[in-house]
């Protein structure tokens, strides 16, 4: 899979894509990250990227014209266009979620458009496929949400993480269950009798009651979209 980030400061995620999984998933070439500067793409000797928005208001307004250039020169040409997506970062976007992050990576190339200053000009949403959010806050950049985006989707990405690994965290149905290690007691706590006992079965039946329970109290909203 290749990700390409769209955005006025790629060496924002120079550090943190330098380590951890991600950076084992590149260097196996299980995936790709790339990054399109639209300060390339500016006007004039100034490459300017932005101007004051019509109509009068506060800030500035990333230009149509620079945009779609970069987003072209970020496009695959020879893929369908059921195979690469272009996502933009915006708060007016659907939220982001693990159902999502699944089907994003299941494409091909995956490509994200990072605002900056005001927003972008309205007539850019004609080249994008779909407006996502990563919740009801206000962000100086797209740059942070894309690394979260990135995160999500990357590990979900064939080969990457194990997929036992996958199938026993959080979402989409319930809220992880406890987890224990060494040492077995810490200041009067101690760890599971349950966890201790070798019966796997039961192990398991535990686990999933814990989740069940962390998720009716913690975020009772997830239950009700299973329709629990």
């Amino acid at each position: 899979m290749k990700i390409s980030v769209i955005t006025l400061f790629p060496q924002m995620f120079e550090s943190v894509f330098n380590y951890s999984i991600i950076k084992r998933a590149v260097d196996k070439q299980l995936l790709e990250i790339s990054f399109t500067n639209i300060r390339d793409f500016g006007i004039g000797k100034h490459k300017l990227v932005d101007d004051t928005p019509y109509g009068g208001g506060s800030g500035m307004v990333l230009r149509v014209d620079v945009i779609h250039k970069a987003i072209e020169n970020t496009k695959d040409k020879k893929l369908e266009k059921s195979e690469q997506k272009i996502i933009l970062l915006t708060p007016h976007g659907k939220k982001f979620e693990q159902k999502k992050a699944v089907g994003l990576s299941r494409l091909k190339h995956l490509i994200i458009l990072c605002g900056h200053y005001e927003g972008f000009d309205q007539r850019i949403l004609k080249y994008v496929d779909e407006e996502i959010s990563v919740g009801d806050f206000i962000l100086t950049g797209g740059e942070i949400p894309a690394m979260l985006l990135i995160d999500s989707v990357a590990r979900l990405t064939k080969d990457v993480i194990k997929r036992d690994s996958r199938e026993n965290e959080s979402f989409p149905n319930f809220l992880e269950y406890p987890h224990y290690t060494k040492p077995q007691a810490y200041k009067g706590e101690e760890v599971p009798q349950i966890l201790l006992s070798g019966n796997h079965a039961e192990i398991k039946k535990w686990k999933k009651e814990l989740s069940y329970k962390i998720t009716k109290k913690l975020r009772p909203d997830l239950l009700s979209k299973k329709g629990w």
